[in-house]
């Protein structure tokens, strides 16, 4: 079971902020009590904990499980998802990954509903069940394996038949399974029920899926995008109507018309500081006009803040059945099928009728049941009048009746997420629920020659399913195939559970290798679902294999702990990258996904590539020859604020945490690791340092010299006295001097006022043991200071009372500000560090210094340096960085954050669910189909952009590369010309030249081997090219690569430039 921590592996501590987390459920159901549960009961509830609703000390939520899931939700949508019960009926492939998906984002309870027995059919889709379960009732099936995951969330069964009554238990209803018929009925319960429950139908037929959603007739939606409020740094306000709001060109505006903002810290016009919210009007990127007449206002002399006020929106969903007849608008997820969701409507509505009639699916590849469900789509379409439809799409329908009893895993995997989200939208009111029909198909994914009636017959195996879909011939394929899949995360979980159900790489010629060099987190646990507690620390890649291969026994797979990179490329070699048929990228970084693309744009492989950001996803394919690769474009890169700003004149919380992750890892981690540094090889260390000569040098010995010396610690007691004078020196002694250099009243060169906006004017902090965030940044950082020096903290540290006494005791010298001192205010500035002629002079004083030091230290000394790590809240690492950052907040008048904020700003969190993950990977392993199968063109592929909280699906085809055309020749970034012979240089030069192309320069990696401008390079002419790259480049082909790369830039008879391809010379 999990979360949990094992026995004896953290001690409760007497005052100290961060305990052990409570467990936030008074009674947690044991899977065998699980088990034998067929009736759902109140009983079997917890009893709602009382929670801290101020935002102080949360010991309901265990941050560390959660973090990625809080940096989405927030708190108070996580506290309502804690006190949900959700209702989920029909256990096959759909009904377990919407369960999967709720369990992990941490419900009440949820009770799973089936009265049905699993059927070797199921495995195609369901990963719970095994051959073992064949027989057994599918809910009771799956409890035990679904509780591992959340062991916070109690999970219950139902077996039998379900009545309306029944679901008054819950907030939220699932139903995966159910005719339209018992649909309606229980829907017309929820939708009139006082509070109305919340019900979501949602289906997957083969290549095809629905979802319907009833949340009531008044649905409030908190938020309805899950987005920060949009803020602005004003510059000016005119006495107008309307009135005229400039704002600083920092950042571009993100307000619309009709948006409602609050206005702070106006001076002058003070009038706006009422916090009473006001429409803007004629948004533009730097301003807007407010719906307010300012002309008998206070003039406006400077500062202030404009917010965006969020507003809760209320929905009037409408019961099934008469959202049937009135559907209204469906939410479109491809625009080349705008037309295709009323057509699913017909066709999932004729399924119904048709299976209402003969007690059964449609057999796959039945010509006569096709025919029974188009003739009832006809009937269905006649009936609707002026709203019917004037053309039935019978090929389309053919494939829908043919695929209709298969549950999919991919699809079941998309559905999953979507359904998912749409239940904690239900339970929490955060994000906007969709509303009300989605309908969606892939029938691109099927292999694009006419599938034999035959070939979709069942071979009583457990890919039945997905045969009866795509075939048998096909199915070989997927299980012949030969994938390299990077990384073993969250993505790379779901991924696996997909190839696994989907029977790729399950035969002896078939195989998946999979590689990650990282280990497992408590933080992965929440979406990374494979994964279980006993699993922390261990290896990503190994984990994830092992389990994948319980899900198919069959699953042929190898699992690496190597970094996809340059230095692997013996690991990952040529027969290795020749020998694939598909990669697969799971990773969490830019810079390896590039490093990825440059590879199978090299071998010529296929690349499905994907990526999750909060409720966000995307999936992009890269096809050789097909599309363009993914390097081809990029996002630009994110704006960084200037180092100025960041060290002097912060105006946003951002740049305070930044500031202070960099003053943590200088005086914790890079300071000490410099210590060590000399202590480890003094005379090679003050060797470099004279060499170096230079302002960066100086910097480092002097802060080497002051660890050791001035601020070196023997006691607790020393490193109370460096953290309060730390406090005093940052949050004091900077300011009285950044203040005294620059006056309020400052002017610049231009005469303009030297603290305008965006700039802030600050005010020094009066250091007081009764301020809680003061003694708590004192408590932190002389507790870390301990560690580098390896000082025994005493038990009396963390008592507030004992601590403040201590503090108190400490001697604090007093400051005054000095003239002529430099502080930096170019923007464009790289250094704060200012270079002096007499650099070398003062850098031999230093070394000296540092030589005396050196011979006080005892032998064998060394400090600890700390590096930052973010997931241990009993590490202080957040404390230090938050009590950093919020003191220098108050400095400037800028709102603090609590400590959860903070680790996900300065610990540079990306938010994480498990909803927009299975999603992603639903789609690419649709994606997966069509590169298997081959033949598909560039119109049969979808890249997509999903935001799960508007909700929003954005699907086309992908762009082609660009083709670049010489005489009767073209080419694209997917092109390498190869040479299979040792050419010499001449040769070369004159195998371009046959092809009217006039070489000039020829390049072996980063080394020129021939340029015609320099006559010297003739003498190479009848040089092998390989020895050239020998000699000149130094480079040496490692054995088990039978080529070398050279680029040559060439001109046509012209003399126009012409881009052509990498040249591979096998020369072995």
């Amino acid at each position: 079971m999990l979360p949990r921590k094992r026995e004896g592996e953290a001690t409760e501590q007497e005052n100290t902020e961060t305990l052990l987390k409570k467990p936030r459920l008074d009674c947690l159901m044991s899977s065998s009590a699980a088990m034998n549960n067929n009736h759902h009961t109140n009983d079997l509830l917890p009893k709602p904990t009382t929670m801290a609703f101020d935002g102080t000390n949360p010991n309901d939520i265990d941050e560390d499980l959660h973090s990625r899931q809080l940096a989405v939700y927030g708190r108070e949508t996580m506290r309502r998802l804690f006190a949900s019960n959700v209702l989920i009926s029909g256990m096959q492939g759909l009904g377990v990954e919407i369960a999967k998906n709720v369990i992990l984002a941490g419900v009440r309870s949820v009770t799973l509903h089936d009265e049905g027995t699993v059927e070797l059919w199921d495995l195609s889709s369901n990963f719970i069940f095994s051959e073992g379960d064949i027989g057994k009732n599918r809910a009771l099936a799956c409890v035990q394996k679904l509780q591992e995951l959340n062991n916070a969330v109690v999970i219950s069964t139902l077996t039998t038949k379900l009545s309306k009554e029944q679901l008054s238990d819950f907030q939220a209803v699932v139903f995966t399974d159910i005719s339209l018929e018992k649909a309606i009925e229980l829907d017309d319960y929820c939708h009139n029920h006082q509070p109305p429950i919340s019900f979501i139908k949602s289906e997957v037929r083969g290549l095809f899926g629905s979802v319907f959603c009833d949340f009531g007739p008044k649905f409030t939606v908190v938020d309805v995008d899950g987005e920060d409020p949009h803020t602005g740094i004003i510059a000016s306000i005119s006495n107008d109507n309307p009135a005229l709001i400039s704002c600083v060109d920092d950042e571009r505006l993100e307000f619309q018309d009709g948006d409602l903002v609050v206005f702070s810290e106006v001076h002058g016009m003070t009038e706006l500081n009422d916090g009473k919210p006001r429409k803007v009007r004629n948004a533009r990127p730097y301003s807007f006009a407010l719906e307010e007449d300012t002309t008998n206002f206070g003039a406006y002399e400077k500062g202030g803040i404009v917010t965006q006020v969020k507003q809760p929106k209320v929905l009037h969903f409408k019961p099934l059945n008469d959202a049937l007849k009135d559907p209204g608008d469906f939410l479109l997820s491809d625009f080349s099928k705008f037309d295709r969701p009323p057509l699913l409507h017909l066709a999932f509505q004729s399924l119904d009728k048709f299976i209402a009639g003969m007690g059964r699916f449609p057999v796959a590849g039945s010509e006569e049941d096709a025919q029974r469900l188009i003739v009832l789509a006809a009937s269905i379409n006649e009936s609707l009048g002026d709203a019917k439809l004037e053309v039935i799409d019978k090929k389309l329908l053919r494939h829908f009746a043919f695929g209709a009893r298969a549950v999919l895993n991919p699809m079941a995997a998309m559905f999953g997420g979507i359904v998912g989200q749409e239940v904690v939208k239900a339970c929490s009111g955060k994000f906007h629920p969709l509303f009300q029909f989605f309908y969606f198909d892939s029938v691109e994914s099927l292999p694009t020659e006419p599938l034999e009636p035959g070939d979709l017959k069942p071979l009583n195996c457990r890919y039945d399913a997905q045969i009866s879909v795509f075939g048998s011939k096909f199915q070989k394929k997927l299980e012949e195939a030969r994938v390299f899949m990077v990384g073993a995360g969250a993505l790379g979980c779901e991924f696996l559970k997909n190839l696994a159900l989907m029977g790729v790489c399950c035969s002896s010629q078939g195989k998946l290798t999979i590689t990650d060099d990282d280990v497992i987190e408590k933080s992965n646990l929440s979406r990374q679902f494979l994964f279980r507690d006993w699993n922390i620390g261990q290896a990503k890649s190994t984990v994830a294999a092992s389990v994948a291969g319980s899900i198919n026994p069959r699953f042929h797979i190898e699992a690496l702990q190597n970094r996809a990179g340059a230095e692997t490329e013996n690991v990952f070699d040529d027969a290795f990258w020749e020998n694939l048929d598909v990669v697969i990228n799971a990773l969490d970084n830019v810079t390896a996904r590039i490093y990825m693309d440059l590879r199978c744009l090299y071998f010529q492989k296929p690349l499905l590539e994907s990526g999750t950001l909060g409720a966000k996803c995307n999936t992009q394919m890269v096809i050789p020859h097909l599309t363009e690769n993914y390097g081809a474009s990029r996002d630009p890169p994110e704006k960084q604020a200037p180092m100025c700003t960041v060290h002097s004149f912060p105006h946003n919380i951002d740049h305070c945490l930044t500031w202070a992750r960099s003053e943590f890892e200088g005086l914790l981690e890079k300071t000490p690791a410099e210590v060590n540094t000399f202590l480890s090889n003094p005379n090679e260390y003050t060797s470099s340092m004279k060499n170096a000569g230079d302002a960066q040098a100086r910097d480092l010995l002097e802060r080497v010299i002051e660890c050791l010396d001035k601020e070196k610690c023997e006691t607790f007691q020393d490193c109370i006295t460096w953290a309060r004078l730390k406090f005093d020196d940052y949050f004091a002694n900077r300011v009285k001097q950044l203040t005294f250099t620059f006056p309020e009243d400052s002017a610049t060169s231009t005469g303009a006022a030297f603290w305008s906006a965006p700039k802030r004017f600050p005010r020094p902090l009066q250091f007081s043991s009764s301020d809680t965030g003061h003694l708590h940044f004192v408590m932190a950082a002389s507790v870390l200071r301990a560690e580098t020096f390896g000082i025994t903290i005493p038990d009396w540290a963390k008592n507030p009372t004992k601590l403040a006494d201590a503090v108190d005791k400490v001697m604090v010298p007093d400051f005054q500000p000095r003239k002529g001192v430099k502080i930096v205010t170019d923007e464009k500035a790289t250094s704060l560090s200012a270079a002096s002629i007499d650099d070398s002079a003062v850098i031999i004083d230093l070394i000296k210094k540092l030589e005396e030091c050196a011979k006080k230290l005892p032998t064998g000394f060394r400090m600890n340096p700390i590096q930052f790590e973010k997931d241990d809240d009993a590490n202080y690492h957040m404390d230090c960085i938050a009590g950093l950052a919020n003191m220098r907040a108050r400095n400037y008048s800028i709102p603090e954050v609590d400590k959860l904020k903070a680790k996900f700003i300065a610990g540079r969190i990306i938010p994480a669910i498990a909803t927009s993950t299975a999603m992603a990977t639903g789609l690419v392993c649709l994606e997966l189909y069509k590169v298997v199968a081959g033949g598909h063109k560039v119109e049969d592929y979808r890249n997509t952009f999903a935001n799960l909280a508007l909700p929003l699906f954005s699907m086309a085809e992908p762009v082609p590369p660009k083709v670049i055309k010489h005489q009767e020749m073209n080419w694209t970034v997917w092109d390498r010309w190869v040479i299979r012979e040792n050419l010499t240089l001449r040769e070369l030069l004159n195998w371009l030249k046959e092809k009217g192309l006039n070489a000039y320069s020829i390049s072996c990696g980063t080394c020129l081997l021939y340029n015609s401008m320099f006559s010297r390079h003739r003498e190479r002419m009848d040089k092998k090219v390989a020895d050239l790259a020998r000699e000149v480049a130094k480079v040496e082909v490692p054995s088990y690569r039978r080529h070398l790369d050279v680029v040559v830039a060439c001109e046509d008879d012209e003399d126009n430039d012409v881009d052509i391809p990498l040249i591979s010379i096998y020369f072995r």
